[in-house]
């Protein structure tokens, strides 16, 4: 049989191409902000990860500049050997002080990061237990380990107690959660893992892509919010989304942060953050220490936007977060409805089995701290017109 048959048989995507509601890879033609002229059109920005807003920030955008005429584009090499460069140790050593952890890691992709965290840390006969709506990274993560891998569903302890009992006394285990959900915008019921994790013996990894700079003191995360940073013993978050760049950390004790240096595969063998991503993401985190007012007001304006949903009678999926799923229900009546949104100015993300349970489809929608009410006003306007 033809490897390729495979790709032969595969009509999904131009069976929605064929019905005018294929919903991906829309060209930007303008930076990622709040507007954005998206296929020639300006659309309103609500499908971005950019919480803080800071990839337009002018320190941030200077910072990446002065970084590529310092340093060129790249490092040609991984972390390992050539590519180290002084600023990736000065990104380490802030963000670890940031979290309130020993060290850091920095990875050159957040999907990266969960790879090399999770294959360095869980060994053969371990265990590594997982909440069924974590990030497709800490999956394939797990996949990469020589580990056993769990699931309990959703934010459900009884189960994930009921799984602690079972792992074997001499094994060792890690919990790994995301701390805000990608597309629900829920926050892990993270006391009662870290109780269950120190009733068993366990570790616990906390995955803060959408935690980082949205929750937590300052916007120092899921642990930090909880009041936990002492009892998580390993966050992992990313530099695409708060603080505008490209790149993913792990914060933990200096022996852990030693040990998946010396161990990690994907971060050996990967070439290292190129240095205007790098100086990108520390101006970021610099501007995020400096205004800590940011994440109050980016959970105040996605409030906004959740009661403006509710006054135009949309049914939305309930977080303290800048992620407000609207549901939609059916896959063919999300992908429509997505494209009329989008042909009306409204960017959003259409979320489809596997990432919902099947009949529970979305449009995710996410804010950022440089949105206004008013353009929240216009999107809820146009929303609720093509929705209600």
């Amino acid at each position: 049989m033809d490897i390729f048959e495979k790709c032969r048989t595969y009509t999904l995507a131009n069976d929605y191409r064929a019905k005018g509601i294929y919903p991906y890879f829309h060209a930007l033609e303008s930076r990622q902000d709040v507007e954005v002229i998206m296929e020639g059109k300006r659309r309103i920005m609500l499908g971005s990860n950019n919480y803080l807003g800071l990839t337009t920030c002018p320190e941030v955008i200077e910072a990446g500049i002065r970084a590529f005429e310092q340093y060129g584009s790249g490092c040609s090499g991984s972390r390992f050997l050539n590519g180290t460069l002084r600023m990736h140790l000065e990104l380490e050593a802030e963000l670890a002080d940031f979290v309130h952890k020993d060290g850091a890691v920095t990875f050159s992709t957040g999907f990266q990061s969960n790879l090399g965290i999770i294959s360095a840390i869980v060994g053969k006969g371990d265990y590594v237990i997982c909440d069924r709506e974590n990030h497709a990274s800490i999956y394939d993560g797990c996949k990469l380990s020589y580990g056993k891998m769990v699931r309990y569903h959703h934010n459900d302890m009884q189960e994930l107690e009921r799984l602690l009992q079972s792992v074997p006394e001499n094994a060792g285990a890690l919990i790994v959660t995301d701390g805000v959900f990608s597309m629900g915008g829920d926050i892990a019921k993270l006391p009662e893992i870290v109780a269950l994790a120190k009733k068993y013996g366990a570790r616990v990894m906390v995955d803060d892509a959408h935690g980082l700079g949205v929750i937590g003191e300052g916007g120092r995360g899921t642990a930090s919010y909880f009041g936990l940073e002492d009892d998580v013993d390993i966050i992992m978050g990313t530099f695409s989304k708060s603080l505008a760049s490209l790149g993913g950390y792990m914060a933990a004790s200096a022996e852990v942060c030693d040990y998946v240096r010396h161990n990690s595969r994907p971060f050996i063998f990967s070439a290292s953050i190129p240095p205007a991503a790098c100086a990108a993401a520390l101006a970021a985190l610099r501007h995020l220490k400096a205004h800590p007012e940011l994440p109050k007001r980016l959970l105040e304006l996605s409030a906004y936007a959740r009661a403006a949903y509710k006054a135009q009678g949309l049914h939305i999926r309930e977080s303290n977060t800048p992620i407000v799923p609207i549901y939609t229900y059916e896959v063919e009546n999300t992908l429509v409805k997505a494209k009329e949104l989008y042909e009306a100015g409204v960017y959003v993300t259409p979320v489809l089995p596997p990432a919902t349970a099947p009949g529970e489809c979305l449009l995710r929608t996410s804010y950022m701290a440089s949105h206004t009410e008013a353009l929240i006003d216009e999107a809820a306007e146009i929303m609720g017109r093509i929705l209600r």
